[in-house]
């Protein structure tokens, strides 16, 4: 059975609807919302500014409340600090379905809580209620805030003619650690014991918080980073996809120098998944001035992050050419991640 619509909302609905009814107008919105943009910013006065996301608050029953208040944490975290600034700041609404015990829920909420305080960041405010209709993975929204200088944070609009393209870790983090987590079993049928144990350990690298800080930390815009972008749906080639339209340059990237890693190859074909093109939280995409990579590069494997040059910015034109295995030619993402169709037919074919 296809499930068509799964995840996100594919990208012309969103252009279509989403992206043209937007509220009012209002002087202080600097970067609103739009495809590819992982952040709001907003002027507050003084110099200052506002940096706003917002994503799912997910609870995932097969990998359990601790590292899914994890992973909910570091979502939220990597997206804001994409915009090369620390989160500082969160509101979280809990619409929890009623099927979750109180005490799961409690041991979830005090682990939420334990992350955000080792990230610096309070908890200021939200809601919560168990509601019929609701139900997992995904239980409410989180919204993460920081209050920065207006010269201190990055875009994707932000893009220049001849940066180069880096990339962290390698591709398929997320889709690697929760396939093998939420399948122990299956996966170690398929793909051994050792590889399964190494993949499912690929949970804690699902953030891209120190990545991005220690990449930004060369400097920003004409002084190194100029964009930062967090894989997550649609994989790496749809996270440079998104940079792409949304910088309206050309980026041309080199197939070959994707990084795929064993566990992450294996983990993918076990479950009929491209890893190029799967969700990938944990992967950060930078751009960077071309004299300022080597730089970036050493203040990554200062924090024991691989980091890799997989292309370049290379003139306007909001499109991103792939090479390596054959001609040179756009790439099209498909309509919608293939993950969750991968992982609702696991649980429908009983695979454990």
């Amino acid at each position: 059975m296809v499930r068509e619509g799964l995840g996100k909302v594919d990208r012309d609905f969103l252009g279509r609807v989403l992206l043209r009814n937007t509220g009012a107008e209002n002087g202080a919105v600097l970067v609103g919302p739009g495809t590819g943009l992982d952040n709001a910013v907003l002027s507050v006065g003084a110099g200052r500014v506002m940096v706003v996301t917002a994503d799912p608050l997910s609870i995932i029953p097969t990998i359990g409340m601790d590292d899914s208040a994890w992973l909910t944490v570091h979502e939220l975290a990597s997206d804001l600090a994409s915009s090369a600034v620390s989160p500082q700041f969160a509101v979280l609404d809990y619409n929890l379905p009623p099927s979750l015990g109180m005490d799961d829920f409690e041991r979830y909420a005090v682990a939420v809580s334990d992350e955000c305080r080792r990230l610096g960041v309070a908890i200021v405010g939200g809601h919560t209620g168990r509601y019929p209709g609701s139900d997992y993975t995904i239980v409410g929204g989180g919204m993460m805030m920081a209050i920065a200088g207006e010269d201190a944070y990055v875009t994707p609009r932000m893009i220049q003619e001849g940066d180069e393209i880096l990339m962290t870790k390698g591709a398929a983090i997320e889709a690697t650690a929760v396939l093998a987590l939420a399948f122990p079993e299956t996966t170690e049928e398929k793909v051994g014991s050792r590889v399964a144990r190494r993949a499912a350990s690929y949970m804690r690298r699902c953030s891209t918080v120190e990545d991005a800080l220690a990449a930004s930390s060369v400097g920003v815009r004409s002084e190194g980073v100029t964009a930062m972008h967090d894989a997550t749906e649609g994989g790496v080639l749809g996270g440079l996809y998104e940079l792409a339209k949304t910088s309206g340059r050309t980026l041309r990237i080199d197939r070959e120098s994707i990084h795929v890693s064993r566990e992450s190859g294996s983990v993918c074909a076990a479950f009929g998944l491209d890893p190029l093109v799967t969700i990938s939280e944990g992967t950060l995409l930078i751009a960077c001035r071309p004299d300022r990579s080597d730089e970036v590069l050493d203040r990554l494997a200062a924090k024991k992050i691989a980091g890799f040059r997989i292309g370049g910015v290379h003139g306007r034109g909001a499109k991103l050419l792939v090479s390596g295995g054959g001609p040179v030619e756009p790439y099209v993402p498909p309509k919608f991640d293939p993950y969750w169709e991968a992982y609702a037919d696991a649980v429908e074919r009983g695979w454990r």
